[in-house]
């Protein structure tokens, strides 16, 4: 049997606008099928590199491929079997739903009875049944968000880029898109969804952490969380971001950040909670709870950003 061609292969893609590097030398590839989180703060070229695989931004170097086509030679057939949602959810505000429906159907050769299909799965998908004929600029940004996904899937791509699609939305609101990101991208369709949210990567099959431009960690959430070295601890504490300026300070402790209105801190193996609780006490500052804790792919994440800035000194 021949091997499954990849959703997505890139391999050293580069792009530089004047001598800033935007994504610097990323290689990856993601199976057909894959819901693959592209994650990263602001800034770190997740927008640069999916404007890149779609066909709208012309690499500097390297090469890549969608649904086994080229994305510098054959933008075209990419743009037949893949679908984009934007951050800005790539709608016009001044059509009704209908006609971004009818608009996008177009843009994608989707037109007759398949249209009509399409149309009836998306008001049904998007919770848009009645508000037909109502103006998207005045639809809630959930609804707006929603029906953003349907456009980008109403040709029924294989491989669908999500970019940023929950920004701005509420946690409730996110986790009912990634129930709709599920069903969208349901028998074999490969989702790849750039986000800055942690929490959004517990969804994800495989992820891959861009920080600078490059890519400085690749796998599963599992392999993520255990391959980072040492103990976290969770600290309910006093003065929590006096604390974390202790703990940084304070040999054995390799990290320390606020979480929420606590404290997290990586220690080398072997460090007890002990330690910790001494070095605050010695600062004045109470400790009401300290434990080992399981590291989420935050702490894993704040961990890699850190070391990725170590290496630059």
């Amino acid at each position: 049997m021949a091997e499954a061609v990849p959703a997505v292969e890139v391999r050293e893609l580069t792009k530089r606008f004047g001598d800033f590097v935007a994504v610097d030398r990323v290689t990856f590839t993601v199976a057909s099928g894959e819901i693959f989180g592209f994650l990263g703060p602001n800034g770190a070229g997740k927008s640069t590199t999916i404007r890149m695989l779609c066909g709208i931004l012309t690499p500097t170097a390297g090469e890549g491929r969608v649904a086994g086509f080229d994305i510098a030679t054959q933008p075209e057939q990419i743009r037949q079997r893949a679908g984009y949602m934007s951050q800005r959810f790539s709608l016009y505000d001044d059509l009704t739903v209908n006609e971004n429906i009818t608009f996008f159907g177009g843009v994608y050769g989707v037109t007759g009875e398949r249209l009509a299909a399409r149309r009836e799965w998306i008001l049904t998908m998007a919770d848009l049944r009645g508000r037909e004929d109502s103006l998207t600029g005045q639809l809630a940004v959930g609804f707006k968000q929603r029906l953003a996904l349907g456009c980008a899937v109403v040709h029924e791509p294989s491989v669908v880029f999500l970019d940023e699609p929950t920004a701005g939305v509420d946690p409730i609101s996110r986790r009912q898109f990634w129930d709709l990101i599920y069903e969208a991208t349901g028998g074999g369709v490969t989702a790849f969804v750039t986000t800055h949210y942690m929490d959004e990567a517990e969804h994800c099959d495989r992820l891959a952490l861009i920080y600078g431009g490059r890519v400085i960690a690749l796998g599963t959430p599992d392999q993520l969380r255990a391959e980072l070295p040492g103990i976290v601890y969770e600290l309910a504490c006093e003065q929590p971001a006096a604390a974390v300026a202790v703990l940084q300070a304070e040999p054995g402790v390799l990290e320390a950040a606020l979480f929420g209105a606590g404290v997290h801190a990586r220690t080398a193996p072997g460090v007890p909670a002990e330690h910790l609780q001494q070095a605050l006490a010695g600062a004045g500052i109470r400790v009401e709870r300290i434990e080992a804790i399981s590291p989420g792919l935050e702490d894993v994440f704040v961990a890699l950003i850190e070391e990725a800035d170590r290496g630059r000194v």
